[in-house]
């Protein structure tokens, strides 16, 4: 679900280190020496002298256009509106797919699972203790203007990243100390003493703004004034709230680096905007955009009928997405009085009767999520074995004594929307807190009502909070779902202003420093942060600091496991769902690559149009 440019931001995890176990099959890189590329353990596929990565077709021809519907989102945009061409800051509701207007000093490879090679940056070099790298830039890098860009661009791009970014893109920059020019050509970054594994890639990933234009302009403003970029696509057309089209650089300096050879292969990339996912399926038939990805099962299951499919003039593909699932759900703001006794949460976890959602709303089409590692190596099952436990023991007898056991699964229901057993069991909890019925209503300690309000943007969620609040009613809640626009959602989101909302966290299979952004206490208040749980617990601060920092994949791994059941015991969110799979559906007018980046969709970025077929 995210694109080969925003899979290392989204996700926060693929970052590099110095002096670490090199995989079996690793290209080995004596420390000190330029470098054609990184990655979290040094393990790199490709050699130095790679044409191109092996899921793109250095064949494919260029032109023609791509359309889509939005749905992913950055930093501070929104699935449903867009008022902003600055999708970097925390003001305004950023448009899509700015990020392919700004080159990064590295691209990732998404066949790995967190390697990134030189894009802006031919080399890396980098001190024996991992805390000064120094990036050597290519010659001949231009902005779209035409004016050269040197070192200084990208030192001052990343150190006002750093004091003036979105949260979560100052969050991943913590570790990060400054960044310095040596000469028009070299970029030095330093690093703090015990930074996070990924906070390197992080900084090789950030874009790279002209500093002269932000001399004229302040960088840290909503603005829908167009940008001076430095990628493979400018700014087009587009109409605040509805489209955005980017416009392919034909004289792109990078166009013919390995990293990009094959991509980019579109001369028009646009994204429309809907306010409603029907009234977009039904755009989608007018052909009034090329490219869908259905979240919907319903729509799936039974709307794809229509006359240009059964003519074969739009086509339907299910593929697999590797990548860990994560955790969708209910988050529950612990903030709130009403939502710090975990008997309560755990409770509201019981009254959602997945199996009757899945089977009548959803077609059941989806698996219920356990895990915020879900579909992943670093999900906890079982028991925890010896490398866990010694990683849990000290924290014994200050967390729940179910993380030395099996993880927490929620219930599993007979799947008629009112099963009498785990609702007698959620009955039992609420009782055991003091939230009391009176009157066939649920009160707080203090006397008053137990009410829950529901925040969302999203009017196709209206079925599944429905059935999920009638639950709730049967155990004497009031509850409502608030509906509301994109803007306020995200004003109310990022004040954390709500009881409960709807959220999807995902991380790539190499997790490090966002961690800290969903999970630790030092997030927990910060406007702006992902952790909408408001979770504050110095067990879970500890794990977190020991996934960002082990040496090896296999600790990692380990350390992810024992943080999945602290969080897990936690009762934080109310599980949802998840789908290990992508459902597209496209007008056949288009070409692709007979294979697909095991670790990202590759589209648009692989894809190519292919006129003749429509």
């Amino acid at each position: 679900m995210i694109t080969r440019r925003h899979a290392l931001l989204l996700s926060a995890g693929a970052l590099a280190a110095v002096k670490l176990p090199t995989a079996a099959n690793a290209q080995p890189i004596a420390l000190d020496t330029d470098r054609h590329g990184m990655s979290a353990f040094g393990d790199l596929a490709l050699p130095a002298d790679f044409k191109h990565f092996p899921y793109a077709n250095p064949e494919a021809p260029k032109g023609g256009a791509y359309s889509e519907c939005i749905s992913l989102r950055t930093y501070n945009g929104s699935f449903l509106t867009f008022n902003s061409l600055n999708t970097y800051i925390l003001k305004g509701d950023g448009a899509f797919g700015m990020d392919y207007t700004f080159a990064t000093l590295m691209a990732r490879a998404s066949d790995e699972p967190d390697a990134m090679y030189g894009l802006a940056a031919k080399s890396v070099r980098i001190t024996d203790d991992g805390q000064t790298y120094r990036f050597t830039l290519r010659d001949g890098l231009t902005f779209h203007d035409g004016s050269p860009m040197t070192a200084d661009d990208v030192v001052w791009s990343l150190n006002t990243l750093k004091d003036k970014g979105h949260p979560i893109i100052t969050q991943l920059l913590r570790d990060f100390d400054k960044a310095e020019a040596d000469g028009d050509k070299g970029v030095i970054a330093r690093f703090k003493a015990g930074r996070g594994r990924e906070v390197p890639l992080s900084v090789a990933g950030m874009p790279i703004f002209s500093k002269t234009y932000y001399a004229k302009k302040p960088f840290d403003e909503s603005t829908l004034d167009i940008p001076l970029g430095s990628g493979a696509y400018k700014v087009g057309r587009f109409e605040a709230g509805h489209y955005i089209e980017f416009e392919r650089v034909k004289d792109w300096w990078g166009a013919q680096l390995p990293v990009e050879v094959g991509q980019n292969n579109f001369d028009t990339v646009r994204y429309e905007y809907y306010r409603d996912r029907e009234v977009a399926f039904v755009g989608f038939t007018a052909k009034n955009y090329l490219f869908r990805e259905e979240f919907t099962a319903r729509t799936w299951a039974t709307r794809y009928d229509f006359p240009a499919l059964k003519e074969g003039k739009v086509k339907r593909d299910v593929f697999p997405d590797d990548t860990p699932s994560g955790a969708q759900g209910w988050f529950m703001n612990t903030r709130r009085p009403q939502f710090q006794d975990r008997r309560v949460r755990e409770a509201l976890i019981d009254a959602f009767d997945f199996e009757y959602t899945n089977k009548n709303i959803m077609y059941g089409a989806y698996l219920r999520t356990h895990s915020v590692f879900q579909n992943s190596p670093m999900m906890a099952k079982g028991k925890p074995d010896e490398a866990e436990l010694k990683l849990l023991e000290p924290f014994r007898g200050k967390v729940p004594d179910e993380v030395f056991g099996e993880p927490y699964v929620p219930p599993v229901t007979d799947g008629s929307g009112t099963d009498r057993n785990v609702l007698r069991k959620a009955v039992a909890l609420l009782n055991e807190a003091g939230i009391v019925l009176k009157d066939g209503k649920r009160m707080l300690p203090n006397g008053k009502p137990f009410t829950i309000e529901f925040l969302s943007e999203e009017p196709s969620f209206q079925p599944h909070h429905l059935t999920f609040i009638k639950s709730l009613e049967l155990l004497g809640f009031q509850a409502s779902l608030r509906l509301v626009d994109p803007v306020q959602y995200r004003a109310r989101v990022d004040d954390f202003d709500f009881d409960i909302t709807v959220e999807r966290m995902s991380f790539s299979s190499t997790p490090g420093d966002s961690l800290r952004s969903y999970f630790t206490s030092q997030l927990a208040k910060a406007r702006g942060a992902q952790n909408l749980a408001g979770i504050a617990d110095p067990a879970i601060d500890a794990l977190v600091e020991k996934v960002i920092a082990a040496p090896s994949r296999e600790e990692m791994t380990s350390a992810a496991k024992a943080l999945d059941r602290l969080i897990r015991a936690g009762r934080y969110w109310i599980p949802q769902w998840y789908l290990a799979s992508h459902r597209i559906a496209y007008w056949d007018v288009f070409g692709r690559p007979s294979r697909q980046p095991r670790y990202a969709r590759g589209i648009p970025d692989t894809w190519w149009a292919a006129e003749k077929k429509g």
